[in-house]
């Protein structure tokens, strides 16, 4: 598994004065792009245009935030793949691309995720948290546990929808667990996070960011985290594997380029990344949107995707999904 560590400023003059930048730039002899699959306002939005801003100096280039929303991320995907290999275009592609769509039943692609796209770096995860109702009359996991037990069939969990991650995280817990809990999909995190606060939903697994919000209101009351550690924003907050050992969930972002894109322009970009999230501006500003770093060489986000799949392959067969 991919190691997970927040970078610090030191880690730039680690990385020296990325010789060749100048020359690598007016190879290219133009503007770069990141494209992103996932609508303006979004994580995925906000992560493109956060690196777009902090690679610029590193590239010698403009970096441009090209969005090509639809088909969950792989209109954006499948540009990336066409494109031409010569280091002017990558793109922004979700956890859910890489290990989930390629072994969902009935799921239909329009690329081969592995040999149509290059690994260049794991970027960003997303905290997974374990929200309740304010209606829900506990307030830990092991109680959760128990109600479940006691009481089979009468929880339900909402999520984004079917096979995504949310869906995948109550999945897991289920299974782990040992519990019987109803799954409620909605088309959207939004609108699943709405019926949990009006009381038609009780519980939810899903991403730190889209609950900020209601959690600050006092609607939705954060329980544990399925990430690997806590976010700095709640610090007390237990892990979901002090109570499952080896739950953990991470809803992850990586940077990928085209079919043949050459080694030194894969090392470039990766190098270039990793001095973009040293910054402390970018770090303060993933803090600020509920997001952990996650950074390494291509050989680990290829380790990452082929433990990841066959992951939730498991928890996929276990629960019996299939695409809509």
């Amino acid at each position: 598994m991919q190691r997970r560590t927040f970078v610090n400023t030191g880690a730039v003059a680690a990385l020296g004065s990325l010789a060749g930048l100048p020359a690598w730039a007016q190879k290219i002899g133009g503007d770069a792009r990141i494209l992103c699959g996932f609508p303006p306002g979004g994580t995925a939005d906000l992560l493109c245009r956060i690196l777009a801003d902090a690679t610029k100096a590193e590239i010698g280039q403009n970096v441009i935030v090209d969005t090509k929303t639809g088909a969950s991320g792989f209109i954006a995907n499948e540009n990336v793949a066409k494109a031409a290999p010569d280091g002017r275009t990558v793109g922004l592609a979700a956890m859910a691309a890489m290990c989930v769509s390629p072994v969902m039943p009935g799921q239909k692609l329009p690329i081969n995720v592995d040999a149509d796209l290059t690994p260049i770096a794991n970027i960003a995860g997303v905290y997974n948290m374990l929200v309740f109702g304010k209606q829900v009359p506990f307030r830990t996991v092991p109680e959760l546990i128990a109600y479940a037990k006691a009481n089979p069939g009468k929880l339900t969990y909402a999520s984004a929808g079917n096979g995504t991650s949310q869906h995948l995280a109550g999945e897991l817990f289920k299974k782990m667990a040992g519990v019987n809990i109803v799954h409620v999909p909605y088309r959207g995190g939004a609108p699943a996070i709405q019926d949990i606060v009006a009381g038609n939903v009780q519980i939810m697994f899903g991403n730190m960011p889209e609950f900020l919000g209601q959690i600050a209101g006092g609607n939705l009351i954060p329980i544990a985290f399925g990430s690997p550690r806590p976010s700095p924003l709640f610090p007390n907050l237990p892990l979901m594997s002090k109570f499952l050992p080896g739950y953990e969930v991470v809803n992850w972002f990586a940077i990928f380029g085209p079919k043949g894109l050459p080694a030194d322009l894969i090392d470039f970009w990766n190098k270039a990344l990793r001095a973009a999230v040293a910054k402390p501006e970018v770090q303060k500003r993933f803090l600020e949107s509920g997001m952990d770093t996650v950074i390494g060489s291509p050989a680990q986000l290829k380790a990452t995707i082929v433990a990841d799949r066959k992951k939730w392959a498991e928890v996929i067969q276990s629960a019996g999904m299939r695409a809509d």
